[in-house]
């Protein structure tokens, strides 16, 4: 999953937007923003952070600064665990050439001591856009650690996985109605990028046009 592969990937899906959330982690969404925009396709940047309750959460970025703030919350809040590469495997940040630049040493799949409500506040508090992870999955979601979605959720959209379809989740959940959905690959091998995606009536792809569509304002929208 090198920045090259993945963009080449999707451009072979013919995807025009992706999101760049490796596990409590910013490190790649650089590279991939820059190899990415010569071929046309926007990156959101982010991170899939897992909060205390071991719940996945994206959490998506529009500038730099912000997202390097966000890396800093999320180094003082992971739970630090030191990586076992003989289990979990090396987790190193590369350059365009793919020399490794550096390996990070805690364990990025554990949980931080953000909760989902202090993570969502941190998320908007840069101007975020924040959206649970694939809430349909019986582990790591909202509903299978929570046991439940409130509507009263401040959440920009809810994702789902590739294993639902968004007219069965909606029909079995009536009460998050209100939400936007998108689906997303969850890719963590190159041959899943755009097994599914969400489609955008935007103007431009953009960090805005996005939030709006996931908000239906402004005659911008998605679906999925």
């Amino acid at each position: 999953m090198d920045p090259d592969t993945i963009v080449q990937k999707a451009q072979q899906k013919g995807l025009d937007i992706i999101g760049i959330t490796d596990h409590n982690h910013t490190g790649h969404c650089r590279l991939v923003s820059e190899i990415a925009s010569e071929k046309g396709i926007f990156v959101l940047c982010g991170a899939e952070v897992t909060t205390k309750e071991e719940a996945h959460c994206l959490a998506f970025f529009e500038t730099f600064d912000a997202l390097d703030d966000f890396q800093n919350l999320l180094n003082r809040s992971l739970i630090k665990v030191k990586n076992k590469t003989e289990l979990f495997g090396h987790q190193v940040i590369i350059d365009r050439n793919e020399q490794i630049l550096e390996e990070v040493k805690p364990l990025l799949i554990n949980a931080t001591s953000l909760s989902v409500d202090a993570l969502t506040n941190e998320v908007y508090q840069r101007d975020g856009i924040f959206i649970p992870a694939h809430v349909n999955r019986s582990a790591y979601s909202l509903i299978s650690q929570l046991g439940f979605i409130s509507p009263e959720l401040e959440a920009d959209a809810l994702e789902l996985s590739k294993h639902i379809e968004t007219k069965a989740f909606r029909k079995k959940n009536p009460l998050l109605d209100k939400f936007s959905i998108i689906r997303s690959s969850d890719a963590h091998f190159p041959e899943d990028i755009g097994s599914v995606h969400s489609k955008f009536t935007i103007e431009k792809p953009s960090f805005q046009e996005i939030k709006m569509a996931l908000l239906n304002k402004n005659g911008r929208s998605v679906s999925s």
